[in-house]
């Protein structure tokens, strides 16, 4: 889906959809399903990191197409109700990401309107894949939450908290950097083999080691 990512889990029973990608790409996700053998009313639940509209942007389509249950943080539900997807970001520091966040960081402000039957608090288990934990992770955006599933040795879907475009950074933009870098350290406290990014490749092992080596430092 171009620079975003969404993840499928296929856990034998209902699906498990982490966001749902830029408007228009409900038929990308459908279509994803339906190469592992499963049918649009196979996907029960949606879960959200967060509003921005490169995450929120097909939850409506997809939810009208399959019936699913969506789940996201009070304060991103808010929004979502009522089509809003952003507040204000600034650029993370650094030159090059400033070049790269006025280059191609121009959210649309309003998507689509979905209703969320679910909101989620940090910490909570939700009850998708045998147990799925909410994280707040708050910076990039103020009702992001991360998603720690505990098989595989322990898969954390880190949204934007971070990415991993070329190598493992900051994102290119932040509504609280400072919020953010706290966000990171509460990260590093996990254990996780694999993590999953809104934007890049995944670390398929030994992702809760680099975390740390990156971020420890982080108050």
């Amino acid at each position: 889906m171009g620079a975003v990512n969404a993840f499928v889990i296929d856990d034998s029973g209902e699906l498990v959809l982490i966001d749902t990608g830029t408007p228009g790409s409900a038929k990308a996700i459908l279509e994803a399903t339906g190469e592992i053998g499963r049918r649009p009313d196979d996907l029960g639940s949606i879960l959200v990191t967060h509003c921005h509209p490169d995450h929120s942007g097909s939850l409506a389509a997809l939810t009208w197409a399959t019936g699913a249950e969506a789940y996201m943080h009070p304060a991103d539900a808010a929004m979502v109700r009522q089509g809003k997807a952003v507040r204000p970001l600034k650029p993370a520091p650094g030159p090059l990401r400033r070049v790269l966040f006025w280059a191609f960081i121009r959210p649309a402000a309003t998507i689509e309107p979905s209703e969320i039957e679910h909101e989620v608090s940090d910490g909570e288990e939700i009850p998708v894949a045998g147990g799925i934990r909410a994280i707040h992770t708050p910076g990039h955006c103020a009702g992001q939450v991360s998603f720690l599933w505990p098989r595989q040795g322990g898969v954390l879907f880190v949204a934007d908290a971070c990415s991993n475009v070329g190598r493992l950074d900051l994102s290119l933009g932040y509504e609280d950097l400072e919020e953010g870098k706290r966000s990171l350290s509460k990260l590093t406290r996990l254990d996780f083999e694999v993590a999953c990014f809104g934007h890049g490749k995944a670390i398929r092992s030994g992702a809760s080691r680099r975390f740390r080596k990156k971020w420890a430092t982080y108050p």
